[in-house]
């Protein structure tokens, strides 16, 4: 699998990735009948952030977003956004993108990554992040309106990126 910064000659191969996560309505807040201008206006943000592509071969598999949390004093954290193509589901596509993601933040000099909106019921994406060492460090009561299961929580996950970790249950025990 490769994995590279995506083109705009990319987004004909993103936008069935994205239009069919999106309106499944289970994972990401946006409208799910966003039209391609739309879905195309939420996924290629101008620089700073970072689109990138995993390809199996030259099928685009899958597609990340790699952008500040914040702008300006909340710029040194990252945050992404990570869709698989349902063909590709299980087969580490998202690990892979993770991982990369992660060490291209730290190469950019983010000093963490923070997840704004995990929806709680997304058992594989909670279970991800949390393998990659991220914590839930919030939650957000019924903060997300899943399209089959009505109100759910919403997971705010962290991970620093630079230097030991804080607020971590190892530095709980070292004390």
């Amino acid at each position: 699998m490769e994995i590279r910064q995506a083109a705009p000659a990319d987004w004909p191969a993103i936008w069935p990735i994205w239009q069919q996560v999106v309106a499944a309505g289970d994972t990401y807040a946006w409208d799910p009948a966003s039209d391609e201008a739309a879905g195309r206006a939420a996924w290629l943000l101008p620089p700073p952030a970072e689109v990138w592509v995993a390809l199996d071969g030259k099928t685009v598999v899958g597609t990340a977003q790699l952008r500040p949390n914040y702008p300006k004093l909340g710029a040194h954290v990252a945050n992404a956004s990570f869709m698989v193509a349902s063909a590709a589901a299980g087969r580490g596509v998202g690990r892979r993108m993770a991982e990369f993601l992660l060490a291209r933040a730290q190469e950019l000099g983010y000093r963490a990554m923070q997840f704004n909106a995990v929806v709680s019921t997304n058992d594989r994406a909670v279970a991800l992040w949390k393998s990659l060492g991220f914590e839930v460090i919030g939650t957000v009561p019924e903060g997300f309106r899943h399209a089959r299961l009505g109100f759910v929580d919403l997971y705010v996950m962290y991970r620093r990126l630079i230097g030991p970790p804080t607020g971590s249950r190892s530095d709980k025990l070292r004390g």
